[in-house]
């Protein structure tokens, strides 16, 4: 079984992107198992990581493609989540959605997909959904 840790924050056109990516490689749906992670800067109690509508777009269209999910909530840094999560289960890929920002406004505001490519071994997958 060959697993993907997707994180996913709350855009839903980026958890859609990730999700058609994973759909759409070459690989048997029933070989493959996707993690998804959803970070929450403060994890509220009661707060749960199905509340949060890109993770249930996400998840029922990788769940539509045959592909068997996991969801992950995690309160705290998002890179922190996605390298630990990734750990636990042992993933074998990382997939992300970029976000298109400046150089100046990556150096001023931090970039995770940045930081998780820079502080993994694990290879990662960057996905890129149509903003405007």
């Amino acid at each position: 079984m060959y697993t993907f840790l997707v994180g996913i924050d709350a855009d839903e056109s980026r958890a859609l992107a990730q999700a058609e990516t994973l759909a759409e490689l070459p690989l048997e749906a029933d070989a493959v198992r996707a993690v998804l992670v959803h970070s929450f800067e403060e994890k509220t109690k009661g707060s749960t990581v199905e509340q949060v509508k890109a993770v249930r777009l996400a998840r029922d269209q990788l769940e539509d493609a045959g592909i068997e999910v996991e969801l992950e909530g995690y309160g705290g840094d998002a890179v922190r989540a996605i390298l630990n999560v990734a750990k636990e289960h042992d993933a074998d890929q990382i997939v992300l959605a970029g976000r298109k920002r400046t150089p100046t406004g990556k150096v001023l505001f931090g970039s995770v997909t940045q930081s998780v490519i820079l502080d993994t071994e694990r290879p990662v997958l960057v996905c890129s959904a149509d903003e405007e």
